[in-house]
């Protein structure tokens, strides 16, 4: 009796070694995490991958395909779906709809908010004659990488996009 005993004593004593170990591997995980988002978000270096769309009207959709909006010290580069109301037509026969940006004229502001990140980036060569003129990106960033983007457009009803940042491929 008294063996049983000492035995189920060791094998307690073993899972709260080994449950407090993995649960500290786990918190340093988190805050390695965290760091290096807020490396890339200093360093301006990062994809914003789009996982949900909320058009100002209508219903909310997933998306299925890849969306992003890539962000690098010298570039952006949007590719996203819009869904929503256009207050100028696009030219007869053209079936480029989206968000398509790529430019390396913009303001790029990076503000601390609570536990995350506020940004805002505002291309500078803007054509208002061009019925897909982005105004601003508004992207706020938790600390654990989650986000939300809204696009305000000139012509066009503003969008929001769920999703998450990564850090851009080599």
């Amino acid at each position: 009796m008294k063996l049983l005993t000492k035995m189920a004593l060791l094998a307690a004593f073993i899972f709260v070694g080994i449950n407090i170990t993995n649960a500290q591997t786990k918190a340093e995980k988190k805050a390695a995490a965290r760091a290096q988002i807020k490396e890339m978000v200093e360093a301006q270096n990062f994809i914003f991958n789009a996982t949900f769309a909320v058009p100002l009207r209508g219903g909310s959709r997933a998306l299925t395909s890849s969306y992003d909006l890539t962000i690098g010290k010298d570039t952006i580069v949007a590719f996203l779906p819009y869904f929503g109301r256009a207050y100028v037509a696009p030219n007869p026969g053209s079936t480029d709809g989206g968000i398509k940006l790529n430019t390396t004229k913009f303001s790029y502001t990076s503000t601390p908010k609570g536990t995350g990140w506020n940004i805002i980036i505002k291309p500078k060569d803007k054509n208002i004659a061009d019925w897909r003129d982005v105004q601003t990106f508004n992207l706020s960033i938790s600390q654990d990488g989650y986000g939300q983007l809204q696009v305000i457009s000139s012509n066009r009803d503003a969008i929001s996009f769920n999703g998450y940042i990564e850090a851009r491929k080599k």
